[in-house]
């Protein structure tokens, strides 16, 4: 077990530097939606090796994430690469996204102090509305850190300028904010519930930032914009037909002693009469 929380934990920590690296040379609005092939991915092993039946509306969510995605890379839009954080800083600090800050930041404080302590165990909106507010944040940080990085492995230093740090405090700060509440949610939720729901608020929050602060659709005309969100909602559609439909793992019943486990597939009812028999006929029950 050990080892395979190791590799597990490798497996993730090499995921995030490539999505780390993705944000380097892509457009958020190409590179988040994106995120769904994971969902796929996962889907897909968990059917071959964890024998988790994928089914038939599974297959129907996976194909529309693929050709959500298809429609997204063919429409999105050219990349422009800043020349130094200097430019990024002047793209942060345009009235537009201050505003975008401030209303996101307002939100997220009215539903920490208010919404969390009277509704946060019973709506799971509250702790993934916080963790998707402060996820839009944490990746246009990260995009500037990672220009950042990708100028100065070219020879064009950014450690000099305090900007640099500053998005890296920014960034420090909305994950940790991101993860706890992530957490948190987790814990109070069912996570076939909050993985779609939080990848949907997560997505289009960034999207709607990037947009915004990097101008991601500026110059590009109104069929590629609809397709664009077109192949989005596709997606979006794809990732809850999935995590809706996606079976569940077998669960040992109550009532089974010695170490005896009884799964049901589909009919909840005889594995109860079977739970019930091998309980009522084993040695332990009249002791």
């Amino acid at each position: 077990m050990e080892l395979i929380f190791k590799l597990r934990l490798h497996i993730v920590i090499v995921g995030e530097i490539a999505n780390f690296v993705a944000y380097m040379f892509a457009p958020a609005v190409l590179v988040t939606p994106l995120g769904a092939l994971s969902i796929i991915v996962s889907a897909v092993l968990a059917h071959f090796m964890l024998k988790e039946r994928l089914r038939q509306m599974g297959i129907l969510g996976c194909l529309s994430c693929i050709v959500g995605s298809i429609v997204i890379v063919i429409h999105a839009p050219q990349e422009h690469t800043p020349s130094s954080v200097l430019e990024i800083w002047t793209l942060a600090t345009e009235p537009a996204f201050l505003i975008y800050v401030a209303v996101t930041l307002s939100m997220v404080l009215v539903l920490i102090i208010y919404f969390e302590p009277h509704y946060g165990q019973t709506n799971i909106l509250v702790y993934l509305g916080i963790c998707s507010l402060m996820g839009s944040l944490t990746v246009m940080s990260i995009k500037a850190i990672g220009t950042a990085i990708k100028l100065t492995l070219e020879g064009i230093s950014q450690a000099a300028y305090p900007q640099t740090w500053f998005f890296l405090l920014v960034a420090v700060i909305c994950v940790i904010t991101q993860l706890n509440y992530l957490n948190k949610a987790l814990d109070t939720f069912n996570a076939a519930i909050v993985s779609p729901i939080y990848y949907v608020m997560f997505t289009t929050l960034t999207i709607i930032a990037s947009a915004i602060m990097f101008k991601d659709w500026s110059g590009q005309n109104m069929n590629s914009i609809i397709s664009e969100i077109c192949g989005f909602i596709t997606v979006l559609s794809g990732t809850i037909i999935l995590h809706v439909t996606r079976e569940e793992e077998p669960t040992t019943l109550p009532g089974i002693v010695q170490g005896t486990i009884i799964w049901y597939d589909g009919d909840r009812a005889k594995g109860l009469e079977d739970a019930h028999y091998i309980t009522l006929h084993s040695p332990d029950f009249f002791q």
